[in-house]
Order: structure tokens, then C-alpha cells, then sequence
């Protein structure tokens, strides 16, 4: 019998869901259905009626502005916060429901499978498989120049509504389909803006960077779609990095592909596809290994690749180099990140603080256009995610009747850790670490400052020694390294500080750690900013995928409990639990699960 529950969204927000326990079996196993846009989850349940794979329980969500969901109609805070709600159903499935992600099957549609993309390349859940229908990464408008002239009058007059024009007839050749689409008293018509545009970017960046998800996919394209474009699909698959995947093209379907006419063949496929992935084991691409052969180290290999100054592009990036040095004569920041190096713990305590000064008006106008760049905006918020981690962590390791003691390797001038306990219960402890003898200077005067010398130190060490990790008194219970494993592209250098993270910590005790799997001014990093690393004048970075950095953490004997990730996708905070001891060079997983090594390939046609 269908139960129909809520669950807390990313805000907080109650949200609507159907569950249909399985008629057959330990109801261990489960069909995820995310909707369309406009649509909601009672137009979905078909799918689970038709696969007729009883020995599933199936749960379908209204999206937040859907259905019976809260919020305002086709609208959401962010499509941001839309693919934390994913994160938010799965945990909330694990957690009320008993059914682990690797005994998980996603199908979505349209909208709902792009905010399922954004999830598994943001969020990295292991699931056992999803199945994508007629992803909606590029919606055709048909109206020239629409996306630039929505964008300038969304930053003209905030947020508004279109009204969409699809009619059911260009959706589906079903009557049935189309009719009950028409009466539908809960299909939202409308969409905002700030989601339209929010979900076009987003699919720019998950198309680009597919080759991060390596879940096993089933792509299922309509041939005579009228809403969306199919080149972008095509594109995501041939980027996937997933070993097992499927694509399936169905020539004369609109865009409902589920909902068509025909679609017992489509039926057909994802009962085969659903069946195959569950007897087997749950494969998993080891990808710890991405820093010697992977796309992201091909393009920071070719970033690194110095431009002859007499090309077009070596002369363009030769001006924008002259034009921040010209600029540092005026903005502070900018002569920061000159002097000490853009990737500089100054650097980043002068991002923090957020204040534009200059020598003049001039400087200071210069000085928070650098600030307000889409990186340091995503610094800011990483720092604000980083408070979040900490307080829950130390809520955490207190209910366990735990001590709170802090140990951050590579602090900068600290003042990221220092402002997360400004307000509430101060910790145990706090050891504070750096490479760098002025950053441990700075770092030691903002101890005094605020009057915490009683509880924190800091000193001068290197984060990726493993004999720097032992015998500490007392013994840390939260270790956080922010910023630090960005800066450096080879995986088993990584690994090193990790896995003395996880020599020093006990079983139950926790890690906080960063990553930056994307950024959309790779390039001008690369060939315009300097580095504060000795012998590498610029800063030339690896983007590591979140899979990657979180089967790292996993080598060390942790594993992820919570993440959070800014708008652009740029900087994540993770939260992870010491468990177990693991054997070294062999990842912590499920007798269910079987790693495969990234050269192994399955494709289907």
C-alpha cells in the first residue's frame, strides 16, 4: 500500500514523497523516480507499475515547488539547494527506510535527470545504477538570443516567471498521457527564471566534467524531442567515465519517454538494464590513481604547457598577467596574491576578510572586483560550509561524551577555524599548523587577539610528514585540512597526510576535509596568477573529483557522512567518520562491492 511521507530538504524544508513498499522480498532493494519539470511524483509511479519488479520498494519525490511539495510553484532557493535535495532523499531513504545506496536504483526524467547528474558529479553517491530519460541539458526556446536576455533581466529586476510553452501534444503521441497532463490540477506551469538559467549552467558544467561520474548509466534519448536538444546528451555520454553504460536512442518519441506511446521498449531496456546491475556486484572505478592518466590530469598537463608569445592566446595571457601586476600598484588584494602568491594562506585571510582597500577610490573599486571573482566568492562559502561541518562534528563527538580536540594541518593564518568557534561552546583543544613561518607568526598574534592561548597552539610543520602526526597529546578527535590537498595534483602525496590523519585519530573520531573538483577559470589561474610554491611561478591545478578525493579519505579508514558544495560547483566540504582499521592499498568497501581498475571498460549500444 502507498505511504505518502515527507522528508527535510536542504533548508529544512519538509518535502513531499510517495513509498510503495516491495510486494516481494526484504524490501532491501529500491526504484528512485525524480519527475519532469512542471510534473510531480503521482505521474511517475507508472514507471515502477510497468517495470513490474515487485521485489523492489519504490519511493518518488515532488520536487520542492511541485506537486505537494512546499515552495513556490517551479521555483527553488537555487538549483544548488534542488541537487542537495537529492542528497538530502537518498540519506533519508538509508537512514528511515534501512536501504543502503548500493542496493539503489535512480530513474529520471528531463529536469529530474539533471538534477540527478549534478548529484552524482557533485556528491559522488555509490548506488548501484541510474537511468537517465531525455536529460533536459539544453531546453530549446526557439526564441533568439532568449538565454542572454533572460540573464540580463534577471540581473535587472531579480527573479521572475515564464510560462512554459510546451502543450502535452509536443510531450507524448499517448491520448491517455496527454489528457491526464491537461487536467492535472497539480502540473506547475510556470518556471523561474533564476531555476531556468540555474539549470542551464549547471548541465554546461556536468556535460563538461561527466568524465567524474562513474556510476553505470543508461542514457534513453527521444529522437523527435521538441523541448530538449540532443547534442548535449550525446556529448554527456561520450564524457561519462563510467565503465558500464548504455545509450539508447528511440526514433519518432517526444519528449516524455517514459510516457510515450510505444514505451514498452523502452520498458524493456531498463528491466534489463536494472536486472543486469543487480546480479552482479556493485562495481566500483578505483579512480585514486587519476593524477598519473585521467582527463583532469591531461588538461592541467596542458595548462602547465608554456604559449609561444608570439600566438594569439600566448599574447592574450601575457596581457592579463601585465594587467593584474599593473592592477597590484592599486588593489591590496591583487598585491597580495603578487607578493605571497595567489594561493597564498595571506591570500586566502584576505579573502575571508572581505573588506575592498586600496591606495585610492580607484584601488578600492579594483580591489572588490577581485574579491566578488566567482573563486573567491566560492571560497567564502566554503569557509561558511566549513563552520557548519565543525559545529556539527563537535555536536557529534559531545553526544558521544567525547573531548573536542582539533588538530588543522595546514591553517593559513587560522582565522577560518578561529571564527567557527567564535560563538558557542569553545573546544578542548586547538592545534593549529603550517608550513609557513609567517603564516604561524600571523596565526600565533590572532590566538592572542582573541584570547583563546589557553586552548590553541600553533607551530610550524609539514602536513605531509607522517612522523608529524604521532604521539600527539592530546590526541585529536577532529582533524580538518582545508585548502591544502587543491594545491597539490599527485594522489599518493595526498595520501600521506590523510593516512597520518588517520594513524592520529581514533576509531569514532572525525575529519573535515576540502576539495575542488571544478573551476571555471582554470585557465586563467593557470596562465595569470602566481604561486607561492617555490620553482612554480604559476598556479597550475588538478581538479580532483569528489569520488576521488573520497576513496582517499576511505584508504585513511574514514568514511563520508555529510557534504556541502557552493552554487558553481567550484569547493566542497566533507564530514567523515573514523571507522574501523583498514588494510593499507585496499579501499574500505562492502563484500557486495567489486572495485574494477580504470582501464576496464563496458559500453553498450
Amino acid at each position: 500500500m502507498e505511504q505518502q511521507l515527507t522528508f527535510i530538504g536542504a533548508d529544512g524544508s519538509p518535502l513531499f514523497y510517495r513509498y510503495r513498499p516491495a510486494a516481494q522480498g526484504d524490501n532491501q532493494r529500491a526504484i528512485v523516480l525524480f519527475h519532469r519539470g512542471h510534473e510531480h511524483s503521482q505521474r511517475m509511479m507508472f514507471v515502477y507499475e510497468e517495470l513490474g519488479l515487485t521485489d523492489f520498494a519504490c519511493f518518488a519525490w515532488d520536487a520542492r515547488g511541485h506537486g505537494n511539495s512546499q515552495g513556490e510553484r517551479g521555483d527553488s532557493p537555487s538549483i544548488g539547494t534542488s541537487v542537495a535535495d537529492v542528497d538530502c532523499f537518498i540519506k533519508h531513504i538509508q537512514r528511515e527506510h534501512g536501504i543502503a545506496p548500493e542496493n539503489i536504483c535512480v530513474i529520471a526524467q528531463s529536469v529530474g535527470a539533471v538534477l540527478v547528474s549534478g548529484w552524482l558529479n557533485d556528491y559522488a553517491p555509490r548506488i548501484r545504477c541510474a537511468i537517465l530519460a531525455s536529460p533536459a541539458f539544453k531546453v530549446k526556446l526557439y526564441v533568439p538570443l532568449a538565454r542572454p536576455a533572460l540573464r540580463l533581466a534577471y540581473a535587472l529586476r531579480g527573479n521572475f516567471f515564464v510560462n512554459s510553452y510546451v502543450k502535452s501534444h509536443y510531450l507524448t503521441h499517448d491520448p491517455q498521457r496527454q489528457q491526464s497532463y491537461d487536467n492535472d490540477p497539480l502540473i506547475a506551469r510556470a518556471i523561474s527564471v533564476r531555476i531556468l538559467l540555474g539549470l542551464y549552467d549547471l548541465s554546461q558544467r556536468i556535460v563538461a566534467n561527466a568524465h567524474a561520474i562513474t556510476t553505470p548509466i543508461q542514457l534513453l534519448i527521444s529522437g523527435s524531442d521538441f523541448v530538449v536538444h540532443h547534442a548535449p546528451q550525446h556529448d554527456f555520454y561520450n564524457n561519462l567515465g563510467s565503465h558500464i553504460k548504455e545509450r539508447h536512442v528511440f526514433e519518432g518519441f517526444y519528449h516524455d519517454t517514459l510516457g510515450e506511446h510505444n514505451r514498452a521498449q523502452v520498458f524493456e531496456k531498463m528491466r534489463q538494464f536494472i536486472e543486469q546491475r543487480f546480479a552482479q556486484p556493485v562495481q566500483v572505478v578505483d579512480v585514486t590513481k587519476n593524477h598519473l592518466a585521467s582527463p583532469s590530469r591531461v588538461l592541467a598537463d596542458k595548462l602547465a604547457m608554456p604559449l609561444s608569445p608570439y600566438s594569439w592566446r600566448g599574447a592574450y595571457w601575457a596581457i592579463q598577467g601585465a594587467v593584474i601586476r599593473l592592477g597590484a600598484k592599486f588593489s591590496y588584494g591583487l598585491q597580495t596574491g603578487v607578493v605571497t602568491g595567489f594561493d597564498s594562506g595571506s591570500t586566502l585571510d584576505y579573502v575571508y576578510r572581505n573588506q575592498a582597500r586600496g591606495e585610492n577610490a580607484f584601488g578600492d573599486w579594483i580591489d572588490r572586483i577581485y574579491l566578488n571573482a566567482v573563486g573567491w566568492r566560492g571560497i567564502r562559502q566554503r569557509k561558511a560550509n566549513m563552520e557548519q561541518a565543525i559545529q556539527l562534528a563537535s555536536e557529534k563527538l559531545r553526544a558521544a561524551n567525547k573531548k573536542v580536540h582539533v588538530l588543522d594541518i595546514a591553517a593559513g593564518h587560522g582565522r577560518y577555524i578561529l571564527d567557527a568557534f567564535a560563538h558557542g561552546v569553545l573546544p578542548d583543544s586547538i592545534r593549529l599548523r603550517d608550513y609557513s613561518s609567517l603564516n604561524v607568526q600571523a596565526g600565533k598574534k590572532m590566538i592572542e587577539e582573541r584570547g583563546l592561548a589557553h586552548i590553541a597552539t600553533f607551530e610550524e610543520a609539514d602536513a605531509f610528514n607522517r612522523d608529524n602526526y604521532k604521539k600527539l597529546k592530546p590526541r585529536p578527535t577532529l582533524g580538518i585540512v582545508s585548502g591544502l590537498h587543491e594545491l597539490f595534483d599527485d594522489n599518493d602525496l595526498v595520501l600521506q597526510s590523510l593516512k597520518g590523519f588517520g594513524e592520529a585519530i581514533a576509531k569514532g573520531g572525525y575529519l573535515i576535509y576540502t576539495n575542488q573538483p571544478h573551476h571555471p577559470q582554470q585557465e586563467l589561474i593557470a596562465r595569470a596568477l602566481t604561486s607561492h610554491k617555490a620553482g612554480r611561478p604559476n598556479w597550475v591545478m588538478r581538479c580532483r573529483s569528489q569520488q576521488e578525493i573520497d576513496q582517499l579519505v576511505e584508504l585513511a579508514g574514514f568514511r563520508k557522512i555529510q557534504q556541502w558544495i557552493d552554487e558553481n560547483g567550484i569547493f566542497t566540504v566533507s564530514l567523515a567518520v573514523k571507522g574501523e582499521e583498514i588494510a593499507a592499498g585496499s579501499l574500505n568497501h562492502a563484500p557486495n562491492e567489486q572495485f574494477v581498475n580504470n582501464s576496464d571498460t563496458t559500453v553498450n549500444w
